[in-house]
């Protein structure tokens, strides 16, 4: 029953997101992105976790290059069926990965201990910060594993009344949208 309603939320706001261009997208992002930058939790991290966006996802390409200058940003890369940490050292490091997503190709990093913040993409977000990923569960098996406040990313249109949940979805500490 979950599952089903999370393939109609997911494909209601896929035809959402084709109303806009990829320009449109971009221009809704930099909003979406300032409102982390004033995010107390993302001013005092150190270590943060990100994700190079595809593109109907909230463009971090950016905020990744001009962040990595401060901050130790970590990527993820898809190796099986499960996310691995990278440290992002710059565009020239980058390799094209499982879904055609940019990705890190440098050192490994597990010291989860030390990620002082996450921020996870989704398709979907509710009020009380539960997400609607894209079914693959690569976040789920991730995220339980990292202490750090975790952060939703998404445009104002990926906010819903209600995410269906199941007992290993992991809610965000909080959703930026706007």
């Amino acid at each position: 029953m979950e599952q089903e309603k999370k393939k109609t939320l997911r494909k209601w706001i896929g035809q959402l997101k084709a109303q806009y261009t990829d320009n449109e997208l971009k221009e809704l992002s930099v909003n979406v992105l300032a409102k982390v930058e004033e995010n107390p939790l993302f001013a005092k991290a150190k270590t943060v976790l990100l994700y190079h966006s595809l593109k109907d996802e909230v463009y971090t390409h950016l905020f990744i290059e001009k962040w990595s200058l401060q901050k130790k940003i970590l990527l993820p890369v898809v190796v099986g069926d499960e996310l691995e940490l990278r440290i992002y050292t710059g565009p020239n490091d980058l390799g094209i990965g499982k879904y055609s997503i940019s990705e890190p190709i440098g050192e490994t990093f597990a010291q989860y201990e030390l990620i002082d913040l996450v921020i996870v993409p989704g398709v979907s977000f509710d009020q009380k910060g539960n997400r609607l990923g894209r079914g693959k569960g690569y976040y789920d098996k991730l995220l339980p594993h990292i202490n750090a406040p975790k952060l939703g990313l998404c445009f104002p249109f990926q906010r819903v009344e209600e995410v269906p949940t199941e007992s290993l979805d992991i809610p965000m500490n909080a959703v930026i949208s706007q």
